[in-house]
């Protein structure tokens, strides 16, 4: 079976909780290879906002999918291939998929992710 998830996130709304709320935010929505990878970017909170959004992205997905009644988003990892392209990470430990791609994209204020989940 496929399950589709997708999130539109305002920038200035992460812009905002990063400074209002600091490394609590972060550590508790991103893991810390997450925050290196948008730390080293020119402006971090267009890149935490890509990555949130695709972190609810997938989150809507897997829970579309019924199997898990709740799935934080500090479990899923939003990862980059040596091309830049997203890649989602999860304990397959946690949960147990055949495939799991995300899309994500960013333009003016918003960034918007896209999950394509794919059960054994």
């Amino acid at each position: 079976m496929i399950f589709v998830g997708t999130d539109i996130v305002p920038i200035n709304r992460i812009e905002k909780l990063i400074k209002e709320k600091g490394t609590h935010f972060l550590d508790h929505v991103f893991t810390k290879l997450e925050q290196n990878i948008c730390d080293g970017k020119y402006s971090p909170s267009i890149h935490y906002s890509g990555k949130f959004a695709a972190k609810e992205a997938v989150k809507k997905a897997i829970l579309s999918s019924k199997f898990i009644p709740d799935f934080p988003l500090r479990s899923i990892e939003i990862n980059n291939d040596t091309d830049g392209a997203p890649l989602v990470q999860i304990d397959k430990n946690k949960f147990d998929y055949e495939n799991l791609k995300v899309s994500i994209s960013h333009a003016g204020k918003y960034a918007i992710a896209t999950a394509i989940l794919e059960l054994k």
